[in-house]
Order: structure tokens, then sequence, then C-alpha cells
């Protein structure tokens, strides 16, 4: 189960490149998203661009300002094969995943991390997504799968999203792109 409030921008408003001041399951920290849709054109992610197979009908971009920042934070589930128990015991593994690009041989990107804290918010491990690079996407204006695996570290509590666009260059737009992020917890197997 994906543990990612709207990590496909599909909830609450958007749809347009205008900028918004609220994405639902996410706290903005900087600048404003823009919540874009597929079909909008002028230069943007199109349906028919490198991107998810099973994509909504829109994606997260950076909006207009040079860096924008959207934090969620996850408890980890309480019980269960994936639980704290589980946790604390070694026996639980995580998959952070997300579709993340930009536009043509623009260098402005996403960035998905995801940092473990223990009981009292403190950091005990972190991994990182992205950026994809013009380099990556090959000049073409898109989004390309990113994925980190690991075992959760014992005394893991909650993780902290932290998906940030940046605009390296010109232009008003800061067309770094995400879509599809999930965060999944799995058993490791063996008996507890």
């Amino acid at each position: 189960m994906n543990l990612v409030v709207n990590g496909d921008a599909e909830s609450g408003p958007g749809g347009s490149a205008e900028p918004v001041s609220k994405v639902r399951g996410w706290k903005v920290t900087q600048g404003a998203p823009a919540l874009i849709a597929y079909r909008l054109g002028g230069g943007y992610p199109g349906p028919s661009d490198p991107g998810p197979a099973h994509r909504g009908s829109r994606f997260f971009s950076g909006g207009n300002s040079p860096r924008t920042a959207l934090v969620q934070d996850i408890d980890l589930p309480a019980g269960g094969a994936t639980g704290r128990r589980a946790v604390d015991a070694g026996k639980v593994r995580y998959t952070l995943a997300g579709w993340l690009g930009g536009f043509a041989q623009q260098e402005d990107g996403a960035r998905l991390s995801v940092e473990f804290r223990d009981a009292r918010g403190t950091p005990v491990a972190l991994s990182v997504l992205g950026p994809v690079s013009a380099a990556d996407r090959q000049g073409k204006t898109g989004l390309l799968e990113r994925t980190a695996e690991a075992a959760v570290p014992p005394t893991a509590r909650s993780a902290r999203l932290l998906l940030v666009f940046t605009r390296s260059g010109g232009g008003t737009s800061n067309d770094g792109y995400a879509d599809a992020l999930s965060l999944t917890l799995s058993a490791t197997g063996g008996r507890r």
C-alpha cells in the first residue's frame, strides 16, 4: 500500500500552469507548485511524452518560483507485518519511487527524498531520488522513473517526504516535474 497521500497530484485545486497555495496531503513550505494537466499542452509533458504508463490526469511542477518545496509527514504503521515490532527487528524494507523530469534541454529539476525519524523526531536514515538531468531525458520533455530500496531503520517511527523543484536557468517557469510518488513497506519474511 502506498503511504503517500496525493502522490499523483490528482486531488485538490489545479489543472493549469497557475500556482496553487495548498496541495492536499502536503504542506507547501516554499514557493507555490502547480498541478498541471497532461492535456494542457504549451510544451508541458503530454499524454504521449515519457512518463508513467498508468498516469492520471495531472502532475506536479515547480510553478513560477525559483525553488518550491512540499513536505509530507507519515506515521509508520503500529501493527501488522510492517509494524513497529517488525521495524525494530529489522524485518521491514521500504521502496521510495517517483517519476521525475523536466523540460527539453533545461536543467530545472525535481528531487524526492524520504527521511526516517525516531520517536523523538531525530533523523535516522535518508534516501534521495533525482533530479533527472536533460541528458538523462535525452533532451526530451518528460518524466523518468527513479527508485530506492533499503531496510527501514530500527527505531524509525515516521517518515518525512520532501519534494523540491529547482529552477536552474532563465525563464519564469520552474519546469521540474514529478508524478506517481510512492512510499511502500514490505515484510522481509521470517517469523517474529
